[in-house]
């Protein structure tokens, strides 16, 4: 996968195949600490200890109708180019955690990718869950929570063209406001 967001998309996939309720995707940029963090945390089954010591082996999967998983693998190999690792928490019952972690600024990090573009196709395609994603930069915070828009938007369903229109343009609006995924560094040098 080109881009991070993939990565993201391909995770919350596997929340929704896991009956979630509410996926919350968090990430972090540190210029200070050179890193930047993935985090996308759900409530659904969880996966049994047995296949949780398998879940990056592109050669294991828990699907029927396919042989092989590669998506945690393909992103654990994506952290690991750039400097980084991932992890991957879950409970059977309470739900699954994963981590990724990059080398901010490293020449070999995929880039983010259009998020208000995936989430906002997280979000239409799957009206009756809740989604909850934060963006930090050195302490600025871009949230947007789909509990909140329900609130505000009544009677409009979050499958609306235009609440798809609304998510895209405000999630871009605000990582350019906060100075959301960029390569500092490297762009100092390629100047």
């Amino acid at each position: 996968m080109q881009e991070l967001s993939m990565h993201i998309l391909d995770i919350v996939q596997n929340s929704l195949a896991a009956g979630a309720t509410l996926v919350e995707i968090r990430i972090r940029e540190s210029l200070a600490e050179d890193i930047l963090m993935i985090e996308v945390q759900d409530n659904g089954r969880g996966i049994p200890q047995e296949v949780l010591n398998r879940v990056m082996d592109p050669f294991f999967t828990s699907r029927i109708t396919r042989e092989t998983g590669l998506g945690l693998s393909l992103l654990k190999e994506a952290t690991e180019l750039s400097g980084g690792c991932l992890k991957v928490q879950s409970e059977e019952g309470r739900g699954t955690r994963v981590m990724a972690c990059f080398q901010l600024d490293h020449f070999d990090r995929a880039p983010l990718g259009d998020m208000g573009e995936t989430v906002g196709v997280i979000i239409s395609g799957n009206p009756a869950v809740d989604f909850f994603y934060e963006h930090q930069v050195d302490g600025q915070i871009y949230v947007l929570d789909t509990r909140e828009m329900r609130n505000i938007l009544g009677p409009i369903k979050l499958e609306d063209p235009l609440v798809l229109d609304f998510v895209r343009q405000d999630i871009q609006t605000g990582l350019k406001k906060i100075g959301a995924a960029t390569f500092p560094k490297v762009m100092e040098v390629l100047r």
